[in-house]
């Protein structure tokens, strides 16, 4: 029990410090198998997510990201991320291209509801799956012969492909809604 409490606690220290986290949802596919790994893996993002969202939630409030705000382009991504809601941030959470870390940060910055951010926590779970996989299949293959690489199998292909494709879709929302927020401006 205290070795989950400790990989959470890893996991938040890593989101908070913009630390590779990848590489602990790896390691708990190397300890706990795919599924209880990326379970594993799931909660404690989600934790380090949220602590991380509080933390940028609380710097949006300051002077400087006011000031910052008031520079038209900045603004309109910011209201364009904040009005689509939950579902770009799902869109985005599932992209294998936006780093974990980055995107936390992000949006507690954005001033998105916390509400939407933690709805929006379980498009973590594909890419989570596919680092515990990986982590599995190290820990297999370590455990078996030393050197041989790791295979891919058709879950990583599945999971790359929804990602790719969620990446295009959360880009062409954040562009039409960012642009819609700028033309009301005008």
């Amino acid at each position: 029990m205290w070795g989950l409490v400790l990989f959470a606690a890893l996991y938040v220290v890593a989101a908070v410090t913009m630390a590779p986290a990848f590489l602990l949802a790896i390691a708990a596919g190397a300890m706990f198998g795919v599924w209880e790994g990326s379970v594993l893996g799931w909660v404690s993002a989600t934790l380090g997510a949220s602590v991380t969202y509080a933390l940028a939630h609380r710097f949006a409030e300051t002077r400087f990201f006011s000031w910052m705000a008031r520079w038209p382009r900045v603004a309109a991504v910011q209201s364009a991320v904040a009005s689509e809601g939950a579902w770009v941030q799902f869109l985005l959470r599932l992209s294998p291209i936006v780093p974990y870390v980055v995107l936390n940060y992000a949006l507690g910055l954005s001033r998105v509801r916390f509400r939407d951010f933690l709805i929006a926590c379980p498009g973590m779970f594909p890419t989570l799956v596919v680092y515990a996989y990986y982590g599995q299949v190290v820990g297999d293959v370590a455990r078996v012969a030393a050197g041989v690489q790791p295979p891919m199998g058709r879950e990583y292909y599945i999971l790359l492909v929804v990602g790719l494709i969620a990446t295009v879709v959360a880009s062409v929302a954040i562009a039409r809604a960012a642009r819609r927020a700028m033309e009301a401006q005008s």
